[in-house]
């Protein structure tokens, strides 16, 4: 009793580790970004500009200095990130198996990888679409009025979103690579999947269709593409 007691404590302990690790390094990097976030702030402003000559309105004297902290906190997130799934694999690291070690391993970069892909992919294609779509029901009588307060904390929400759904692939191939579920199963269950992926899209995205599709058409793709990794892996190891 008093070593599983003994564990427990050592590995909440691994787990406060972690966590303070993490923090540390969100918390120094929070700093420089956020004295370069006025420029990052007029680039967004000026490449939304180039779409459509579009000028962005602020209607709040503090509007500008809590978009200036949304975007240094999600730049923390994307430039920290490889420091906090490196921290966090340390942390299951000695429970595992030494051909489980560099599993996890490889998981752990490309879950970094895929999170920074996810947000490029929103902000180079699928940002730009949407503000298109937008103003495509401009008229002489209805012209777009657009605050940037609104337009930046879409594109930051958005490009969370897209950074979270790129982890897709990663968790079908974790998922069947395991053994907690059959690469058969995750086959048959193809109808489900595109239900899920189609509901998860409608509410991370805003209530209109061509964003919901830019953000699910790709998150199955990527499910197809988690799910070819697994059965190559499934292929590797019927032939050992």
């Amino acid at each position: 009793m008093q070593d599983q007691e003994a564990t427990l404590v050592s590995h909440l302990e691994a787990l406060r580790r972690a966590l303070i690790h993490s923090f540390v390094a969100l918390g120094v990097c929070i700093v420089p970004l956020f004295l370069v976030s006025p420029y990052i702030l007029e680039w967004f402003c000026e490449q939304i500009a180039l779409l459509g000559d579009i000028k962005l309105h602020y209607f709040s004297p503090i509007e500008v200095f809590f978009l200036q902290v949304k975007v240094s906190a999600l730049l923390d997130c994307v430039i920290c990130s490889p420091v906090i799934a490196w921290n966090f694999w340390k942390f299951v690291l000695p429970a595992l198996h030494d051909n489980e070690k560099k599993f996890i391993r490889s998981i752990a970069v490309l879950t970094s990888f895929m999170f920074v892909a996810g947000v490029a992919f929103c902000l180079i294609v699928c940002f730009p679409l949407i503000v298109q779509f937008g103003m495509s029901f401009a008229s002489d009588m209805l012209q777009p009025v657009f605050g940037v307060s609104n337009l930046v904390s879409l594109a930051l929400w958005l490009s969370f979103a897209f950074g979270c759904m790129f982890q897709f692939p990663l968790v079908t191939y974790a998922l069947v690579r395991s053994g907690i579920v059959s690469y058969e199963t995750v086959c048959n269950k193809r109808p489900y999947v595109v239900v899920g992926v189609l509901l998860l899209a409608a509410f991370l995205t805003p209530p209109d269709i061509v964003s919901q599709l830019l953000l699910g058409a790709p998150t199955y793709l990527l499910f197809e593409t988690g799910l070819l990794a697994a059965r190559r892996f499934k292929g590797r190891k019927e032939e050992k």
